[in-house]
């Protein structure tokens, strides 16, 4: 039976309890906010009054049975699921959940390498082997797209005992695989297919965009609807479809790691932005559409510039592309991305989502208007007016996947070494180094350093990159494995 979108159990439901002004004794301790002026002062009262705890009347997020149960399953619902669970620790903890919902210690899981941490963090909390998948490169942007149907079957003719495939859908920058004949090829092989949708969660409502992984069949999909779809940040969705993954596993699994004091404005945030797309997601991305479509057109006028799009599909790893993504390549300015990401947030009170080597990435969502889209665009025109020179060439971008020496889950307890960066040639990687964002490592625990990746660093340090997870935040020095001595993994 269709399901009404316009309900709202959960925010109701706190609703109803703020009318109600109980006297608290329970946490948390600011009372309402009636201990904390500061805070209500900058919050406001309404945040402080319904920031909450669990109760019988406003359910609990550990075995939801009254309203988040009701809220989830308008979300299961929406995106075509069999269920949902709401996670208030990010896509992080849905990437975490899935892999370690589908494989168990010493299973395998084949994944491209421009992945999430939060996936090699699920690697390393359930001593799981990663297989990796190389990405394709679009060697003019500089940039990783999707992974082909060619290459996954590859990886499960080598590791048919593999449990699960593990897929982005889309990249960061807006480029999908071939998402459903890649369902159905590791459906045909009995593998679970995972798919991380933090930039995709509202692929669903709009059939002009990528197809959802929930369309295409997948098992699991986490859906950052902080990101994309108008939520709290920190608020994201887990789906499940019935079938190989037990929906009680996947309950106890993110149970490992999610608070038992869930906040109720994250959650309440993913019930009001589920009746948004539900109700109106397709109207919302019709006019986000046509806005960013005439700001490529606009921006692909200005000398220097070019703001990729839909012409990438039928290349290597792009099967389809979200125009959401509005990703600018700079190059031919003589800049870098990561100085363009800083011209336009110091000189035009502009913020991106990230610079890289040769782009700049925006995100046109739910909330940007046409003044916005406006206003980057006549910077846009003004800076190739003032910095245009000599077009930027960088030689180091395409990465092959490092060697994985042995699994990131004993090499991160592992005992370790610091040495300088520039003499760990040859050494295994005992921590994480990555740009931020959008968090992919460079190198991972358990990985092989070669002089292409140093070489790689070095560039990202000259460009002030903001390098997180290694112990140094300067990069000059690395942790690597005590004892180089180790035997390789076989994979």
């Amino acid at each position: 039976m269709k399901k009404n979108h316009d309900l709202l159990p959960l925010m109701d439901a706190i609703k109803e309890y703020d009318e109600k002004d109980v006297i608290p004794f329970d946490v948390p301790g600011h009372k309402h906010g009636k201990g904390t002026k500061e805070l209500v002062d900058f919050f406001g009262e309404r945040v402080m009054r319904i920031d909450v705890n669990s109760m019988k009347c406003l359910d609990n997020i550990g075995n939801p049975v009254s309203v988040i149960k009701e809220a989830q399953d308008l979300l299961a619902d929406a995106y075509g699921a069999d269920h949902a669970f709401f996670l208030t620790n990010g896509t992080s903890s849905g990437v975490q959940a899935m892999i370690m919902s589908a494989c168990q210690a010493g299973d395998k899981v084949i994944l491209p390498r421009n992945a999430h941490k939060s996936a090699i963090n699920a690697l390393i909390l359930g001593g799981i082997t990663p297989v990796y998948v190389q990405p394709e490169m679009d060697e003019n942007l500089g940039i990783a797209m999707g992974v082909t149907l060619d290459k996954i079957r590859e990886a499960i003719a080598i590791n048919p005992e593999a449990k699960a495939v593990f897929l982005i859908n889309p990249t960061y920058y807006g480029a999908s695989s071939n998402l459903k004949a890649i369902v159905e090829l590791c459906h045909k092989n009995d593998m679970a297919v995972l798919v991380d949708e933090a930039h995709g969660a509202h692929l669903h409502f709009h059939e002009e965009l990528p197809m959802s992984a929930m369309e295409a069949g997948a098992d699991m999909s986490a859906v950052s609807l902080h990101k994309t779809g108008g939520s709290l940040t920190q608020s994201s969705g887990l789906l499940l479809k019935e079938g190989i993954i037990d929906k009680n596993r996947v309950k106890t699994i993110i149970n490992l790691t999610t608070s038992t004091s869930a906040s109720y404005l994250l959650m309440a945030s993913l019930d009001g932005a589920r009746k948004i797309l539900a109700t109106r997601g397709r109207e919302i991305l019709c006019e986000k559409l046509e806005l960013v479509r005439w700001a490529r057109k606009e921006i692909n006028a200005i000398d220097g510039m070019y703001a990729f799009s839909t012409e990438l599909v039928d290349k290597e790893g792009v099967f389809s592309f979200d125009e959401t993504k509005l990703g600018i390549n700079v190059s031919k300015l003589g800049l870098t991305g990561f100085q363009a990401y800083d011209i336009l947030r110091d000189e035009y009170n502009i913020q991106m989502e990230l610079g890289d080597i040769y782009n700049v990435l925006g995100i046109v969502s739910l909330g940007d208007s046409k003044d916005a889209i406006e206003a980057l665009v006549d910077a846009l025109k003004d800076i190739s007016l003032k910095y245009k020179k000599e077009e930027f060439k960088c030689d180091l971008l395409a990465l092959e996947n490092p060697e994985v020496v042995i699994i990131p889950r004993d090499a991160f307890y592992m005992e370790k070494k610091i040495l300088p960066l520039t003499d760990s040639v040859g050494e295994i990687s005992g921590e994480y180094i990555m740009a931020y964002p959008p968090g992919i490592p460079i190198l991972s625990p358990g990985e092989r350093i070669t002089k292409s990746i140093i070489d790689y660093i070095e560039v990202l340090k000259t460009q002030k990159s903001v390098l997180t997870d290694n112990h140094d935040p300067s990069g000059e020095y690395i942790k690597v494995l005590k004892h180089n001595n180790v035997r390789s993994i076989a994979i």
